[in-house]
């Protein structure tokens, strides 16, 4: 398993070097990357049951108990499936839909790492290795959403997608640190053991927060939908890939991996149920006013994912198999209507709902796929999204009962609005009477219009015969996610029973909905008169004044003066440790262990306070200079009559240099200061003083502090037996702490070659200015 997760990174690194290739006839070589992978995967259908999975263990950082753990039970092979399988088809499409980009290396590339990181984020049976690939998909996407990086509208695309995906992720790896540390472990399976251990925690309300909040937004639950939208600026193929079986569907797996640890509690099932019918109400009325196909596609996507996150809120078993069901339902017909999509834009250079009409007649494949697919959008009879839609009415029909009825009715709601908007994608613009200019249109390559072609014939495949999905791939699915094992088989039919009946309301409804609703731009104009409210308008007021108020901070804190940032620092400091001294309590001294004041001390800290009165008030440059190292030299004094000749011999050594140095570089400086306002240098003043007090304080609360000396008995002992020094100062600095000189030491000479290169550095006229 974890060659088939690395493959794709591999290939990604090797395109650097050969992406010569991929422009060529040989790229096509990449689609069977991920057909191989597909093809790897479905050998394990007949071997994973209920109770057997295959975990491949490697240690990665055992000491913090992050290990490349992999492990591979019904749920994450349901997504390897589609991750790879529908990989395939939106690989060999985008090999011919991108032919003339010059950056189709590029974007293979992008997609590669992409597709090596969702399996890796299914595959994790570690929490951190599960985190590591999240953010991957998130980087990735950024990518493949912003591919075209020389139009605006892209580029904020890809940075409002990664923005938002960006703060989910920090919100989730908060929650899923909160429960590894409940727990004592950040193995997925063993946290599953330990569900009620964190179910009971106090802190367990805001894990159950976090983690759904990460969800939300990967899978743009309202009110983080916008960037789905946003991101249909991408390429076709993207689209296709992310947006129908693979990144949006990041955060439904999410939930149904966490669904044994955090599930089956009133908190998670109010909460998904709520968010989940908000958005997929939300999504599939937004649905009806778009006019540009992808729009149409965006919304309805939006939706099915609030169907996905409203099934795993009421998490009944009816309800889980809804779940594994309809995720292929929506990944076939989704997949297929976004290529069929790309198809048409290509073709006609629209996607504009309300021009395109009559292309069955030069589109027939293209047309007949388009057609399957919006039937199983609309769950007619013999599609698997006929079964899938029974599966939803069942779930909602046996939950609760104080509550069924307005979840079905939810349901029913949303529904109908869906039939509507997978019409207009998949049959509207092949119906009707073909326009003039559309005439010429010729059929495209062979391998774009086979991948949906194919796509569209499975949901019909899978409709005829459920027991090939509900067998072999929705109970090892619906097993893994329960955790207990589970009987159940998909039937064509039910009889006929209430849940028929709402099918049947649903599809007659759905169409009369699709009939009376014209693609209309000016429909599109109304709505988006309530846009001063939409999540969108809120994210970027709130985004505009956290970045007016970073730029104000910055420009405030960070102005480019070393004065500035001295200053700030020390006050800092000073707040910092005046409240600690506060909490310490009163300062009481006692004065028997403060040593006796001599004359000579006397004498030398008034010639420190002259030479510091002579530096600020002179108005020489080399008189302050020389004032300052008289400082040096009494600090000096102070060291030799306090027992520190070696302090002593290294602040005389240091204030030497640093006055040479000072008299070289203010040597072709003019002789004379112009001194700071006197406000300022007031200002200084206080500032100082009150570092000064502060720091005394402490040195005096330090003394009345028991002093534990078995670390300095150590280092005296073993000075001379370890390191063969007699020097307990040397010794500490060159050995024991010989790590720590030696860093101290490449910053040093790091610095001495920054000042040696700017001594040397000759800059022309132009560059000067």
């Amino acid at each position: 398993m974890l060659f088939t997760v690395l493959l794709g990174l591999i290939t990604s690194s090797l395109i650097v070097p050969f992406g010569r290739f991929v422009k060529t006839k040989w790229g096509i070589i990449l689609a069977f990357i991920p057909l191989l992978l597909f093809l790897y995967y479905l050998q394990y259908i007949p071997l994973i049951s209920w109770d057997k999975s295959y975990v491949q263990h490697i240690d990665w950082i055992p000491s913090l108990g992050v290990n490349f753990d992999l492990r591979l039970d019904g749920l994450s092979l349901l997504f390897s499936l589609l991750i790879t399988g529908i990989g395939t088809c939106i690989f060999f499409y985008a090999k011919s839909y991108l032919k003339n980009d010059p950056y189709i290396d590029r974007f293979f590339g992008y997609l590669c790492l992409f597709m090596s990181a969702m399996l890796g984020l299914v595959l994790s049976d570690n929490i951190f290795l599960l985190f590591t690939f999240w953010e991957l998909t998130s980087i990735s996407s950024f990518f493949l959403i912003g591919f075209n990086n020389d139009h605006a509208v892209s580029r904020k695309s890809a940075l409002t997608a990664l923005s938002v995906t960006g703060l989910g992720g920090f919100f989730l790896l908060a929650g899923l640190v909160l429960m590894g540390n409940i727990a004592q472990t950040y193995s997925i399976s063993e946290l599953a053991e330990k569900a009620q251990l964190i179910q009971d925690h106090e802190l367990f309300p805001y894990i159950l927060g976090l983690v759904i909040l990460g969800a939300m937004t990967k899978s743009a639950q309202f009110p983080f939908h916008f960037w789905l939208p946003g991101a249909m600026k991408a390429p076709t193929p993207v689209s296709a890939y992310l947006h129908s079986a693979t990144m949006v569907k990041a955060g439904i797996y999410l939930l149904a991996r966490f669904f044994p640890i955090l599930g089956s509690n009133p908190a998670w099932t109010y909460s998904l149920m709520i968010i989940g019918g908000i958005t997929m109400l939300y999504g599939a009325f937004h649905s009806l006013f778009r006019t540009d196909m992808k729009g149409v596609l965006a919304y309805s996507t939006i939706s099915a994912l609030g169907i996905l996150v409203f099934l795993l809120g009421i998490g009944t078993e009816d309800a889980i198999i809804a779940v594994a069901v309809f995720i292929v339902v929506h990944a076939l017909y989704k997949a297929t209507l976004f290529l069929i999509t790309g198809i048409i834009d290509h073709a006609t250079h629209t996607r504009d709902l309300s021009v395109l009409q009559g292309l069955r007649k030069v589109l027939l494949p293209v047309a007949i796929a388009g057609f399957l697919a919006a039937l199983s959008s609309a769950g007619v009879p013999l599609t698997l999204g006929f079964i899938g839609k029974d599966l939803i009415y069942e779930a909602t029909l046996h939950s609760e009962q104080h509550v069924a009825i307005y979840l079905t009715v939810a349901a029913v709601i949303t529904n109908i609005l869906l039939v509507s908007a997978g019409f207009m994608a998949g049959i509207k613009p092949f119906m009707g009477t073909l326009p003039e200019k559309f005439e010429k249109i010729n059929m495209p390559a062979k391998s774009l219009w086979i991948p949906p072609l194919i796509l569209a014939l499975l949901g019909v495949l899978f409709g005829c015969f459920p027991h090939i999905i509900g067998d072999w791939i929705a109970q090892p699915t619906v097993n893994s996610i329960m955790k207990v094992k589970t009987d159940f088989h998909l039937q064509i039919w039910h009889g006929f029973n209430l849940v028929l009946l709402l099918s049947a309301l649903t599809i007659i409804l759905g169409t009369i909905l699709y009939f009376i609703n014209k693609p209309n731009p000016r429909k599109l104009q109304w709505i988006e008169r309530l846009n001063f409210i939409a999540p969108l308008t809120i994210f970027q007021k709130a985004y505009q004044r956290i970045y007016n108020f970073s730029t104000s901070y910055s420009n405030y804190f960070h102005n480019g003066y070393l004065r500035s940032y001295l200053l700030k620092i020390i006050i800092f400091a000073e707040v910092l440790l005046a409240y600690q001294l506060y909490l310490g309590g009163p300062l009481h001294i006692n004065w028997d262990l403060l040593s006796a004041i001599s004359v000579y001390e006397v004498v030398t800290v008034l010639i420190v306070f002259g030479a510091v009165a002579l530096t600020l008030s002179t108005a020489s440059r080399l008189t302050a200079v020389v004032a300052t190292s008289v400082i040096g030299y009494g600090i000096c004094l102070l060291f030799v009559f306090y027992s520190a000749p070696d302090l002593a011999m290294t602040q005389f050594t240091i204030d030497t240099l640093t006055v040479v140095l000072f008299v070289l570089v203010l040597f072709k400086l003019p002789p004379f200061l112009n001194l700071a306002k006197k406000r300022i240098l007031i200002r200084d003043v206080v500032v100082a003083i009150v570092f000064g007090m502060i720091l005394s304080m402490v040195a005096i609360r330090v003394l009345h502090v028991p002093t534990h000396i078995a670390i300095s008995e150590f280092y005296g002992k073993n000075a001379y037996l370890l390191a063969k020094g007699r020097n307990v100062v040397n010794v500490l600095l060159v050995d024991f702490r010989g790590f720590d000189t030696m860093f101290e030491i490449i910053v040093l000479s790091i610095a001495a070659l920054g000042v040696y290169s700017l001594l040397k550095l000759r800059l022309k006229s132009s560059e000067k200015e």
